[in-house]
């Protein structure tokens, strides 16, 4: 009989448990290259708090994932096409077009995929509405999702509601997500919280860790 699962914040299944990175490229994530932002400097907050607390933590979280045997998955924003007709009507009126060939649309060097894990590109907000995550997900035996990136109000936010809408239980890792200011993240964790289960990296990577003890 399949164990059923209670709580928000049961622990984590061994082999059942995934790490999804969200839209941690270099593109947004390194000073000057995002065409909105190109006049804000390393000292603005977004790029202080990601370069001091979001990445070294997505940083950690993938190196126990890995090494504990926790499914990892990375989504970018990412158009099919070079000239991106493939994307979105709200990434066209945005405007919001990252081709394939671009470098900086793929993700700073310490979060790249290794190996075999999956990386999704969309063209959209959330990944379960232009990706096939979720088909996905089912075939690789996931009900635990483990969410953290950027931005905590925008995409972050629609991976949590629609994976968990779709029956994941869903971990939100706050202090390794981010957006453009404190109260925005610190807005929309409190918006969300009901979707999830809101932990600290140390916290989930010592879960990571115990699936690992446990294997």
């Amino acid at each position: 009989m399949t164990e059923i699962l209670t709580g928000r914040d049961a622990p984590y299944q061994p082999g059942a448990t995934a790490l999804l990175i969200v839209d941690m490229q270099r593109i947004w994530l390194e000073p000057g290259l995002d065409p909105d932002h190109a006049d804000l400097t390393a000292d603005h907050y977004f790029y202080r708090e990601t370069a001091t607390r979001t990445i070294p933590n997505a940083e950690r979280l993938l190196a126990a994932a890995r090494a504990n045997g926790v499914e990892v998955l990375h989504t970018i924003i990412q158009s099919l096409t070079e000239d991106g007709r493939d994307r979105s009507l709200d990434h066209k009126l945005t405007p919001m077009h990252v081709p394939p060939s671009m470098a900086e649309g793929l993700p700073v060097p310490s979060l790249v995929p290794v190996d075999d894990e999956i990386m999704l590109p969309k063209t959209s907000s959330g990944i379960f509405n232009s990706t096939n995550v979720d088909y996905v997900l089912r075939n690789l035996g996931i009900r635990q999702l483990v969410i953290a990136g950027i931005m905590t109000d925008q995409c972050v936010d629609m991976a949590v509601r629609d994976a968990a809408d779709r029956g994941y239980l869903v971990t939100c890792v706050s202090d390794a997500c981010a957006s453009f200011t404190q109260q925005r993240h610190d807005t929309a964790l409190s918006a969300f919280k009901g979707y999830c289960w809101t932990a600290d990296t140390a916290t989930v990577v010592a879960r990571f860790n115990s699936l690992g003890r446990n294997a």
